[in-house]
């Protein structure tokens, strides 16, 4: 897998960045708002995860007069890419094709999204390998991961 930028976000900082990537922006009244309702947090857990991802510049905020907006530094996709790409780099790539057919056969896909992956694996299947080599242990031939 190709090198990417590293994300470190706990799963609660995840449900933050949720909310505003979806939103786009919002105030930490909206934030402390919703995730209340979605998390069943205190305000004093969303505001520290708040000052939390400021500090690791995955977060801008403002102050507009009694309030502060947040805004996403980092993008949805570029996080969602870098988290999975860390996840894959700790597995043996000789199990990453059974990884994802597992993930496959539990996640709910749109026809739209079924036709992109049915898309993107008749392009591998063009230049794919007959087998994956273990990354696991220095000359490992054993393939037995």
């Amino acid at each position: 897998m190709e090198a990417t930028m590293q994300i470190e976000i706990s799963d609660a900082e995840w449900e933050v960045m949720r909310v505003l990537w979806t939103l786009g922006h919002a105030t930490s009244h909206q934030l402390t708002e919703i995730l209340t309702e979605k998390m069943g947090w205190k305000p004093a857990t969303t505001k520290t995860l708040l000052g939390r991802l400021v500090k690791k510049e995955i977060l801008s905020t403002t102050k507009q007069g009694n309030a502060f907006d947040y805004k996403p530094l980092v993008e949805e996709t570029a996080a969602m890419n870098a988290a999975t790409h860390a996840l894959f780099s700790h597995l043996c790539q000789m199990k990453a094709g059974q990884t994802l057919a597992d993930l496959m056969t539990d996640l709910t896909f749109s026809q739209a999204d079924v036709k992109k992956l049915q898309a993107v694996l008749e392009k591998k299947a063009l230049t794919a390998p007959e087998q994956v080599p273990c990354n696991c242990l220095p000359d490992c031939e054993t393939g037995q991961c």
